[in-house]
């Protein structure tokens, strides 16, 4: 009975050291933040984990046809998206590695041989030997998990692949709004193209216009030049925007994991619409943004990294055991051939290592509260970035509809100093005033339209995703 007890005692024992674990207890940094987005009062609400939740195709909500497909053919070829993938599989091949840990290993192993022994061995008969040796088993290993070692690996290791998953979503979100925001800016591009085509056709006009006169005695050479100098401005001008068109393009194609020289988008004459984007309650924020999610579990990575380091401060039990047959000639299963053996068992106990070990539970220290003071300023910086992007749709909103009379009237003045002109009441350098201020004015309207769009897509980007 008293042995007995003693060994119901000791599998106490080891039970309760095997549910030991030497990590601080983990609890997420506290951040004091807003009651509301400066930009949209509303309430917080109690946070819980959304990152990894699915975004939707957000982009269709411009409605275009053209983006949609380029957003499906990144999400199909993009290299960078392809990476993120591959470091995530990478990071749950790793968490499969380390939990295998926790589990007692088994290897199998044969062999063949054939041995001949010299007559002149020690405590030999005098005679040589030949014979043959066949042997078949496994050997089991396992390490008594006693501090935890095992158990805040796996848990590291899991950490980091649910990290991973993050930064997949935050790629893939990133991809999303990078493509969105190149071909907004190509459309963007395209409609100023356009506008100064038109005016090229224009200027050209009122060049015959004058020249007509000129040769007639009516004007000086200087009309004329001036409006030479307008004209070949404007020419000038589709260049660039022609120049900068073919590098957003460019840089689309490589977005879409495209050969740039294969890759085009057809023109067209028109910007792309803004996005509304319902935000929802500000603490979406904390909940969705995949890169805070990831920040965060690295800080619990961090944290089960102290536990595996202080565990090392402590002894390692291995414990072993192995079986199997041998046999000199045949039926090597048979039973009179089986063999059998506990251990070995070991025991390492630190006693020496000029502190090395204790220096890795202060590294483990210093790295969690790196990891740490990187989610606080991944929260902090993300509630920069979505109040940036609100005060920007707000104050756009405004500027595009002040920039638009501004064009109105600027096309309304340059078309009345044309009327003067070529009815005599006026000269032609009134005329290229108007014609400067409208072109700039018009331009300056379709860039406002365009950045109204870009703010939309640096909404959704900032928000972590579309509030659904």
């Amino acid at each position: 009975m008293r042995a007995k007890r003693k060994a119901a005692m000791a599998a106490a024992l080891i039970a309760g050291l095997g549910g030991c674990s030497l990590a601080p207890a983990y609890h997420p940094a506290q951040i004091a933040v807003p009651a509301h987005f400066a930009e949209t009062p509303s309430g917080w609400v109690l946070a819980t984990p959304l990152d990894a939740a699915p975004r939707g195709a957000w982009w269709t909500g411009f409605g275009d046809p053209v983006l949609d497909d380029l957003e499906t053919r990144a999400a199909a070829a993009s290299p960078t998206l392809a990476a993120a993938l591959a470091r995530h599989d990478a990071a749950r091949a790793s968490l499969g590695q380390t939990a295998a840990q926790g589990l007692p290993e088994v290897d199998g192993a044969g062999s063949a041989a054939r041995d001949r022994l010299s007559q002149a061995r020690p405590m030999s008969n005098g005679a040589a030997a030949t014979y043959n040796d066949y042997r078949v088993g496994a050997q089991l290993s396992y390490e008594l998990d006693l501090w935890g070692r095992v158990r805040n690996s796996v848990a590291a290791a899991r950490a980091e692949a649910a990290a991973s998953a993050s930064d997949l979503a935050a790629a893939r979100l990133s991809l999303q709004a990078e493509v969105a925001d190149a071909y907004a800016r190509l459309r963007g591009l395209d409609a100023q193209e356009d506008l100064l085509v038109r005016a090229v056709d224009a200027y050209a006009k009122a060049l015959e216009l004058t020249a007509r006169r000129h040769r007639g005695g009516i004007d000086s050479g200087i009309d004329e030049n001036r409006a030479r100098t307008v004209l070949g401005n404007a020419r000038a001008q589709v260049s660039d925007v022609a120049n900068q068109r073919a590098a957003t393009q460019h840089e689309l194609a490589a977005l879409v994991g495209a050969v740039a020289s294969d890759f085009r988008v057809t023109p067209a004459t028109h910007t792309l619409a803004s996005m509304d984007s319902p935000l929802g309650t500000p603490s979406a924020l904390v909940q969705r943004r995949p890169d805070i999610g990831a920040a965060e579990r690295r800080m619990a990575e961090a944290n089960a990294r102290i536990g595996v380091a202080r565990a090392a401060l402590f002894p390692t039990v291995m414990l072993g055991a192995g079986g199997g047959y041998e046999t000199t000639g045949a039926g090597l299963l048979a039973a009179p051939n089986a063999f059998w053996g506990i251990g070995p068992a070991s025991l390492s106990l630190p006693v020496f290592d000029a502190g090395k070990r204790a220096a890795g539970v202060r590294l483990a220290r210093a790295q969690y509260e790196e990891a740490a003071a990187n989610y606080r300023g991944t929260v902090l910086a993300a509630f920069r970035e979505v109040e940036d992007a609100l005060a920007a749709a707000h104050h756009l909103t405004t500027e595009a509809a002040d920039q638009k009379s501004a064009a109105d009237a600027a096309q309304a003045t340059s078309d009345l100093a044309f009327t003067r002109y070529r009815e005599g009441a006026a000269n032609y350098f009134e005329v290229v005033q108007a014609q400067t201020d409208a072109l700039n004015a018009q331009r300056a309207l379709l860039a406002v339209q365009t950045r109204r769009a870009q703010v939309s897509i640096a909404v959704v980007r900032a928000l972590g995703g579309p509030v659904l």
